[in-house]
C-alpha cells in the first residue's frame, strides 16, 4: 500500500447505508401507521365533540315553537298539557318517539306524528278519532268510535254531535272504564257504513240495539216502530219499511216490530193497543203494505 493514499473501504462494512429490512422494518412501519391513523382519529373525535357540545349547548336549536295541526275536538291547551314540556329542549336531543306516545294517552288521538323542523320548530300532525255513535252503558253515555274505543263521556260540551245512540255494547263497569263487545261494536259499524251512503236514511237513525250480534233494531227518529234488520243490507231493508210505513199504520192502529230480515216479506207484531197477532205483509209494485 502506497504511504499518504487513502486505503479503499471494504464494501462489506458499509453497514450505516444499508436500510432495515425483514420482519422488524416492516413492523415499524406498520407502527408508525397505526400512531398517524391514532392521531387522526383523536383530532377527528375531538372536532366532532366540540361540534356536537357546541350544537347541544347552543340556544339557536332550543325549542321555541310547536305547531300543532289535525287538532277539532282536542283543544291546543290540552295537548300542550302532554306536550308542552318540549319548550326549551334541545331538539336534536330530543326522543320523539317518547312524545308520540304522550299524545296517543289522549283518547282522541287515533295517531300523531311528531317531526322536527330545524332549528327550533316542532310539527305536530294528530289524527282524531271519529266518533260513530254514543253509547250506552247503564245510565251512562259515552263516545265510542268504530273500533270500540271509549273516546269520552257525552255531556253538554259535545251536543253538537248529531250521532245515534247505541244499546247493547257493554254492561256497566264495576270498576274503571267499559269493556266494550268487540262483534257488537262491528255490528254497529257496518250497520252505519252502510247507511251513511244513503243520507235521507241516515238523518233518521235514532237508535240501534246490538244485543244480539246477529240482529240490529233500529228506531227511526218521530218513530216508535222497532225494526229488526238482520246482520245485512241495513239500509236496503230500511228503505223496505220507508215505502210500507205509511200503509202499515193505516192497517193497524199500533205496531210494535218489523222484521225486515226475509227480502219482500216482513212481519208486523202489532202493539199493545192492536189485538191483532203478528201480521205478514209485503210490498206490492206500487209500494203499499199488503196482507198476505
Amino acid at each position: 500500500m502506497t504511504p499518504g493514499l487513502p486505503a479503499p473501504a471494504d464494501k462489506r462494512f458499509r453497514r450505516a447505508q444499508v436500510r432495515p429490512t425483514g420482519r422488524r422494518g416492516l413492523a415499524w412501519r406498520r407502527a408508525q401507521l397505526a400512531a398517524r391513523s391514532l392521531a387522526m382519529v383523536l383530532v377527528a373525535g375531538l372536532a366532532v365533540w366540540r361540534v356536537v357540545t357546541l350544537v347541544t349547548e347552543s340556544p339557536t336549536f332550543d325549542v321555541a315553537h310547536i305547531a300543532l295541526h289535525g287538532t277539532d275536538r282536542l283543544s291546543r291547551g290540552e295537548a300542550m298539557a302532554l306536550i308542552g314540556e318540549l319548550r326549551g329542549r334541545n331538539i336534536l336531543s330530543i326522543r320523539l318517539a317518547d312524545w308520540r306516545e304522550r299524545l296517543m294517552t289522549s283518547p282522541w288521538v287515533e295517531d300523531a306524528v311528531v317531526r322536527r323542523v330545524l332549528p327550533n320548530t316542532l310539527d305536530v300532525v294528530v289524527r282524531e278519532r271519529t266518533p260513530m255513535g254514543i253509547a250506552r252503558i247503564g245510565r251512562d253515555l259515552y263516545l265510542i268510535d268504530q273500533h270500540g274505543t271509549v273516546i269520552d263521556e257525552f255531556g253538554p260540551s259535545y251536543a253538537d254531535l248529531d250521532l245515534p245512540v247505541i244499546d247493547g255494547l257493554a254492561q256497566p263497569p264495576r270498576e274503571g272504564a267499559p269493556v266494550v263487545d268487540q262483534g257488537r261494536t262491528a255490528l254497529a259499524a257496518r250497520l252505519l257504513d252502510d247507511v251513511a251512503r244513503h243520507e235521507q236514511i241516515a238523518a233518521r237513525v235514532s237508535q240501534i240495539d246490538v244485543r244480539d250480534v246477529r240482529d240490529a233494531v233500529v228506531l227511526l227518529d218521530g218513530d216508535t216502530v222497532m225494526l229488526r234488520l238482520g246482520d245485512r243490507d241495513f239500509a236496503a231493508r230500511l228503505q223496505d219499511y220507508l215505502d210500507v210505513a205509511t200503509a202499515l199504520k193505516d192497517r193497524m192502529s199500533a205496531i210494535d216490530t218489523v222484521d225486515l230480515r226475509f227480502g219482500e216479506r216482513m212481519y208486523v207484531r202489532p202493539g199493545r193497543d192492536d189485538h191483532a197477532g203478528a201480521v205478514p205483509a209485503s210490498r206490492d209494485a206500487g209500494g203499499r203494505a199488503g196482507g198476505q
